[in-house]
């Protein structure tokens, strides 16, 4: 049985792009992009956390992770130091200038969240919710 319009895996596809552009295009208009927003958001609700930590929290693998740290650090927004009972162990702590750029890019996040909802009432977002769920559960990952 051929189905009614597109497939839904590309629908889905090219939907999570143009919502994903539309999101990171909304950070940098605030200063930031989805990985900055991810490590300064995952370091306000636990501030001091050392560097694996913070990879495992926003899902970025090591390295990028320092990376990115790299840049941050360089402009202000983090601060690294060795851990004092375990040296290999870095901690990784939000600086003024994170802190400002963190509720900067928060309501650029409220905002976006609020123009994608557009046209939505609430039991919408819960349905959508909830079917973007059975999606990942339909092939096998987990959110």
């Amino acid at each position: 049985m051929r189905p009614n319009g597109p497939p839904l895996g590309l629908l889905l596809a090219t939907t999570s792009k143009a919502v994903g552009r539309a999101f990171s295009a909304a950070l940098a208009e605030s200063g930031g992009s989805i990985p900055i927003w991810l490590i300064l958001n995952a370091l306000k609700s636990e501030p001091r956390r050392t560097q694996a930590e913070l990879a495992r929290a926003v899902g970025i693998e090591g390295p990028t992770l320092t990376r990115h740290l790299d840049g941050m650090e360089e402009a202000g927004l983090v601060e690294r130091q060795r851990g004092t009972l375990d040296r290999r162990a870095v901690q990784v702590e939000l600086t003024r200038s994170g802190h400002v750029l963190h509720g900067r890019l928060l309501k650029a996040v409220i905002s976006f969240n609020q123009r994608l909802r557009t046209g939505l009432s609430g039991e919408d977002v819960e349905t959508l919710r909830n079917l973007l769920g059975q999606l990942q559960d339909n092939v096998g990952e987990q959110a």
